[in-house]
């Protein structure tokens, strides 16, 4: 029978500002800050008391507060409702969307500065606005996995020699916090679906970023100084990922 206990919580608030605190089985204490508004979480061992671990928040402050400072100020599209003339970002570009009816499948092209999305004539009743816009947003999602499925793969032949650590698998879902996580002990990578509308560079930020989490766990002195080996611009590339626009949805 396990006798593992079960995760306790606490929420303290230091400075002004609240913290939900997570006491698990691990080695290492965790600060991290949400978007969209900053919420602040922490994973701590369960060996540390409270005093220990207000401490050790108090001590990284300033990276919180410039943390949340950067989910204010981070610009925000409104709610795409996939109809012709809306903007669109494919590869950091803002493009035009024209929703063009006609039969056949439904599929998304590029045209210069515009963004093509053929979708089939509705023969019958009108629809549901949201179900069309929903259905819409789905082909343009497949639209964007298959060109993250085409950009990834030659990016992780570049990098994994570099960084010295190979992938296992990688994948592509949607995450609402995370541009990149990694599974250490599996070595699987997975990437945000909302990378296909991020400059490439920020993508290629993101594989290094999750390929040095492979050898080193935490953002620590040695994950930083593995980063400043391999990609001596990545904290502009990471800058230049924040300021990017954030999809509404993202946060719903």
């Amino acid at each position: 029978m396990s006798t593992t206990k079960g995760p306790s919580r606490a929420t303290l608030t230091i400075r002004g500002i609240d913290v939900a605190v997570t006491f698990k089985d691990i080695k290492n204490l965790h600060i991290s800050v949400h978007p969209p508004h900053g919420a602040v979480r922490v994973a701590a061992p369960r060996r540390l008391d409270e005093d220990r671990v207000r401490h050790a928040i108090a001590a990284r402050l300033t990276w919180i507060r410039e943390q949340q400072r950067q989910f204010r100020e981070a610009e925000r599209q409104s709610q795409r409702e996939m109809v012709s003339g809306e903007s669109h970002y494919v590869w950091g570009v803002r493009r035009r969307l024209r929703v063009i009816e006609r039969p056949g499948r439904a599929h998304v092209e590029l045209d210069h500065e515009r963004l093509l999305l053929y979708v089939p004539a509705d023969a019958g009743p009108p629809a549901d606005p949201d179900s069309v816009r929903d259905a819409r947003e789905r082909v343009l999602q497949q639209w964007q996995r298959t060109e993250l499925r085409r950009a990834i793969p030659p990016l992780l032949a570049t990098w994994e020699p570099v960084v010295g650590r190979c992938a296992a698998s990688w994948g592509i879902k949607r995450m609402k916090t995370k541009w990149g996580s990694c599974n250490r002990e599996s070595g699987r990578i997975w990437l945000n679906l909302e990378l296909a509308k991020k400059p490439p560079a920020c993508l290629e930020y993101v594989v290094v970023h999750e390929l040095a989490h492979l050898i080193e766990r935490n953002h620590g002195e040695r994950f930083t100084e593995l980063m400043d080996r391999v990609l001596p611009d990545w904290r502009g590339r990471r800058a230049e990922l924040n300021r990017a626009p954030l999809a509404d949805e993202m946060w719903t």
